[in-house]
């Protein structure tokens, strides 16, 4: 299985992620919220680990623009799960599924990312 990377293709954060992964030559599969919708497995998956506070994207304009009450919601990871489900762009990008079993990583770090690629170059 190869490295999938979850984003948005206008998200320039995934912009430096691709570029970064395609200069090291990492074989990976690009999953776009919009077009393909969130996986629900996935979403679970991540909201046990790396966690719901890692994901939701506290920072961003989508979570600038959801009214007060919506934001306050947001206490454990079944209000994060509701609201990541009708929002996808308030998760934190990118989201990087290296290989099965692994935990996926959140945001984008050269250095980390080093490690977590190997075994995954284009052959």
């Amino acid at each position: 299985m190869t490295t999938t990377l979850f984003g948005i293709p206008n998200c320039d954060t995934v912009k430096r992620a691709r570029a970064w992964l395609d200069a090291q030559g990492v074989a990976y599969q690009f999953h776009d919220f919009r077009k393909n919708g969130l996986p629900d497995d996935a979403l679970d998956r991540w909201l046990q680990a790396p966690g719901w506070e890692t994901l939701v994207n506290r920072r961003g304009t989508t979570w600038r623009q959801l009214d007060a009450a919506t934001r306050e919601s947001v206490v454990d990871a079944a209000s994060a799960r509701a609201v990541l489900v009708a929002h996808p762009t308030l998760i934190k990008r990118p989201v990087v599924e290296w290989r099965p079993g692994m935990q996926a990583t959140v945001g984008f770090d050269a250095a980390q990312w080093a490690a977590y690629s190997e075994g995954n170059v284009k052959q």
